[in-house]
């Protein structure tokens, strides 16, 4: 899928706005202007799209406390896909609905920033196609919040087939947040990620930041599958180990190996390894009943069956995160 450069999908910051730690009583201000370069650089900045619906609304709640926790400025990006490629901002392009939709998102920012103190929460407004506008967007934040639905539900637009397409292309990690909210855990919060081997190094340290931040631990778990004796028939083949427990004690030592760096690059949060046989996307949904956040890999511009998986069953928020990341 071609991918659309930048320039193409003309995207503005509208304002910034923040409440005061000290006197949040005080109405926020909307300060005009795009955040500086400098200050990018030092901060990571979070980007939640938002759409209107009830999906957008719960994914800018979640990303508004993921950017206080990642002590990040927030910003709200909002598309109108049927202005094509005109300023989405321009005098003469505006209408009454978008004019109300630009208060709403302004509104949005001012009561984010009333419930989180200290967050700095941007607007930013995009036109065109909303998957090629975020896309492009998200090259400059660390992380992408969108919504997410279940199977059969209804669901705004950034929470369907333009989150599922962001979430295959984008090149940061892209969070998909569910409508109804999880219950509180009964003991620490487990961050649960898929692990295939070296190739998940990416995920594995995203889950790892994900646990620090939240003050849990992470499950790594990998689902595999018997080799089928049949395949002996392919030349210079060796058959398998037949006994499932040397198979799986072999498995777990290699996992272990492969995620031992990362793990003591963050000894204060507990990571343990768990193989399973019956294949990957059934081990990461078993894992994800309990699970604050379910962490897999993206190997280049697709999602992968593991992912489609968890975006589909799982109720914690789902990261897609790309291999290399």
């Amino acid at each position: 899928m071609q991918e659309t450069a930048e320039q193409t999908v003309p995207v503005t910051t509208a304002t910034a706005t923040a409440v005061p730690e000290a006197a949040p009583e005080v109405a926020p201000e909307a300060v005009p202007g795009a955040l500086p370069e400098t200050v990018r650089e030092t901060a990571p900045g979070v980007v939640a799209g938002y759409d209107g619906s009830a999906q957008s609304l719960a994914a800018v709640e979640w990303a508004a406390a993921e950017a206080g926790r990642r002590g990040a400025e927030l910003t709200v990006f909002r598309a109108w896909p049927w202005l094509g490629l005109n300023d989405p901002e321009a005098d003469e392009s505006l209408d009454p609905a978008q004019s109300a939709e630009l208060a709403e998102l302004e509104a949005l920012a001012v009561g984010l920033a009333a419930r989180h103190p200290g967050l700095v929460v941007f607007t930013r407004t995009g036109a065109g196609d909303p998957a090629d506008a975020l896309v492009a967007v998200a090259e400059h934040y660390d992380l992408v919040v969108l919504g997410s639905h279940g199977p059969g539900g209804l669901s705004g637009m950034l929470a369907g087939s333009v989150a599922l397409a962001v979430a295959a292309r984008a090149g940061r990690p892209v969070v998909l947040v569910r409508e109804e909210p999880l219950p509180a855990p009964a003991g620490p919060p487990e961050v649960v990620v898929g692990l295939a081997g070296e190739e998940s190094a990416a995920a594995v340290e995203f889950a790892l930041e994900g646990a620090g931040r939240l003050g849990g631990r992470v499950r790594a778990v990998h689902g595999w599958d018997m080799v089928p004796l049949w395949s002996a028939a392919v030349p210079g083949w060796m058959p398998p180990i037949t006994d499932t427990d040397v198979q799986d004690a072999a498995l777990r030592e290699e996992l272990a190996r492969v995620t031992a760096a990362r793990a003591a690059a963050h000894p204060d949060v507990e990571l343990t390894v768990e193989t399973a046989l019956g294949g990957a996307g059934r081990a990461v949904l078993e894992a994800a009943d309990t699970a604050a956040l379910v962490v897999v890999g993206r190997p280049g511009h697709h999602l992968g069956p593991v992912a489609h998986a968890a975006v589909k069953h799982c109720l914690a928020p789902v990261a897609i995160v790309p291999h290399g990341a």
